[in-house]
C-alpha cells in the first residue's frame, strides 16, 4: 500500500483533532470529581456529563473517518478484553443476587460506559496512526496534559481558596490538597499519571521548557496531597525510567535528584516528621490491615463463590465487625472483587490482568514503556484505594484505555469499497 498524498498538509485537521481529544479526555476525567456539594448537580455531572463526553468521542471518531480513513482495524490480544467483558458480564449477572440492585446497577453502568468511551477514543488514535503517518498526536501527551490541567485547577485553588481546596484530616492537624472535590490519594494518583505521560514528552524533546514546568507543578501538587501511595508510585516511575534509559548523564542527574529529595519527601509525607503515631499508622496501612482481616475471616465465608453483588461487600450498606471500623468499600480493589464477585470473579480478574501484561509485553518499546508507566500508579492505588476494579473512579478509565490500546492493530488490507470511499474523501490518496 502506498500513499501518494503525503505532501498534502493535514496539520489544521490534526491540530483540531488533538485539541478535541484533549478536551474530551479532560472532561471525562473531570466528571469523576465532586464539583458540587449538591447531590443532584453531582449526579447530573457524573451521569449526563459522562454520556455527553462519550457521544463527543464518537463524533471525533466519525470526523476522522469522514475526513478520509477506514475503520479496518484487526483484533489482537483478545483474552485481555474478553476476560474484562467476562468480569462485566458476571457483574451484570450479580444483579440477580446483589444486596442492593440500585447501587450495583449504577456502578456497573458507569464502568461499562467508560469502556465504550475508551473504545472510540483509542480507535480514533489507531485511525490516525493508519492514515496520517507521522502525526504528532500521542496518548501519553493527552494523558499528561489532561491530568496537568485538572491538577492546575487545584494548585491555583489552594492559593485562591484554601478553605475549599484543602481537606483537613487527623483532627484538623493536617491539610491535604483535594477538598471535598476529590480524595487526596486519588488526586495524588492523577498527578502521578500526569508525570507518567509528560515524561515521554521529555524523551521526544517536545516543548521542553513548558514540559519541565508542568512536571514541577505536578510534583508540587503531589506533595500537597500528602499521598504516601502516590509518592511511592512517582519514585517507582522515575526509577523505572532511569533503568530503561541509555543516557548515562541523565541517569546520574536523576539519581542525584532523588537522593536529595527522597529523605525530605519520606519524612514529610510518609513518616509525617517522625511522629510515632503516624509511623504506627503506616505499618497498619492506616488501619486497613485489621479491616481486611475481618473481611476475609467474617465476611467472605458468607458468600464465598459469587460474593454480595457488584460493588457490594456486605448484605447491608456497611460491613461491620467487632474488631474493626465499619466500611462501605474495602480500600483494596482486589479485596473489593473478592467480596462483591467472590472467588469466581477474582479468578477472572487475575487471568485478565495476566493477559493484559502479556499483551503489553508484545508492544514496541515506546508503547510498552508508556503503558507500564501508567500501570505503576494504578496498581499502587489499587492496593489502598478504589483501584482498577473498585467503585467508579478515573483509575478504571485509565486501565480500560490500556486494555483497548493493546486489543487492536493496524490492518493494511482494505476492501475495494473502502478504497472507493477513501478516494472520495481524499482524492489524492491512491492505493497500489
Amino acid at each position: 500500500m502506498k500513499n501518494t498524498d503525503s505532501k498534502i498538509d493535514h496539520s489544521v485537521f490534526l491540530k483540531k483533532i488533538n485539541t478535541n481529544l484533549l478536551i474530551i479526555l479532560f472532561l471525562m476525567v473531570g466528571c469523576f470529581f465532586t464539583w458540587s456539594e449538591n447531590v443532584i448537580i453531582t449526579r447530573v455531572i457524573k451521569v449526563v456529563g459522562r454520556m455527553g463526553v462519550l457521544f463527543a468521542s464518537y463524533i471525533v471518531y466519525k470526523d476522522i473517518i469522514n475526513y478520509g480513513a477506514v475503520d479496518s482495524l484487526k483484533r489482537k490480544n483478545p483474552l485481555s478484553l474478553i476476560l474484562y467483558l467476562g468480569y462485566l458480564a458476571l457483574g451484570f449477572a450479580s444483579f440477580l443476587w446483589t444486596s442492593d440492585i440500585v447501587v450495583s446497577a449504577l456502578q456497573w453502568f458507569m464502568t461499562a460506559q467508560t469502556l465504550v468511551f475508551c473504545f472510540f477514543f483509542i480507535r480514533s488514535l489507531y485511525l490516525l496512526d493508519e492514515y496520517f503517518e507521522d502525526h504528532p498526536i500521542r496518548l501519553y501527551n493527552l494523558l499528561g496534559n489532561s491530568s496537568f490541567l485538572l491538577i492546575l485547577i487545584f494548585v491555583v485553588g489552594m492559593w485562591v481558596a484554601p478553605d475549599v481546596f484543602f481537606r483537613m484530616t487527623h483532627g484538623g492537624e493536617e491539610a491535604r490538597l483535594g477538598g471535598y472535590f476529590m480524595n487526596p490519594n486519588e488526586l495524588g494518583m492523577l498527578a502521578v499519571i500526569g508525570v507518567a505521560g509528560l515524561i515521554f514528552d521529555i524523551y521526544r524533546k517536545h516543548h521542553m521548557v513548558w514540559t519541565i514546568i508542568k512536571l514541577l507543578i505536578l510534583f508540587y501538587a503531589l506533595y500537597a496531597t500528602g499521598s504516601r501511595s502516590s509518592l511511592i508510585g512517582a519514585f517507582l516511575i522515575i526509577g523505572f525510567h532511569v533503568k530503561q534509559s541509555t543516557n548515562v548523564k541523565l541517569k546520574v542527574a536523576i539519581v542525584i535528584g532523588m537522593i536529595l529529595i527522597m529523605p525530605v519527601a519520606i519524612n514529610k509525607i510518609i513518616l509525617k516528621d517522625g511522629d510515632s503515631d503516624r509511623l504506627e499508622e503506616v505499618m497498619s496501612m492506616t488501619g486497613r490491615l485489621p479491616f481486611w482481616k475481618a473481611l476475609i475471616s467474617e465476611g467472605l465465608p458468607r458468600e464465598p463463590l459469587l460474593g454480595f453483588g457488584f460493588m457490594r461487600i456486605a448484605y447491608k450498606d456497611y460491613f461491620q465487625s467487632t474488631h474493626t471500623y465499619p466500611g462501605k468499600m474495602t480500600h483494596n480493589t482486589f479485596m473489593q472483587v473478592l467480596m462483591n464477585l467472590g472467588f469466581i470473579g477474582m479468578t477472572i480478574v487475575i487471568f485478565q490482568m495476566v493477559f493484559t501484561f502479556i499483551g503489553i509485553s508484545k508492544e514496541n518499546k515506546e508503547k510498552r514503556l508508556m503503558l507500564y508507566s501508567v500501570l505503576i500508579p494504578l496498581f499502587i492505588n489499587s492496593f489502598t484505594e478504589f483501584g482498577i476494579f473498585g467503585e467508579s473512579n478515573f483509575g478504571i478509565l485509565f486501565y480500560q484505555l490500556v486494555i483497548i490500546y493493546i486489543s487492536y492493530k493496524r490492518n493494511h488490507i482494505i476492501t475495494p469499497s473502502d478504497k472507493i470511499f477513501l478516494l472520495k474523501r481524499r482524492p489524492n490518496y491512491f492505493l497500489e
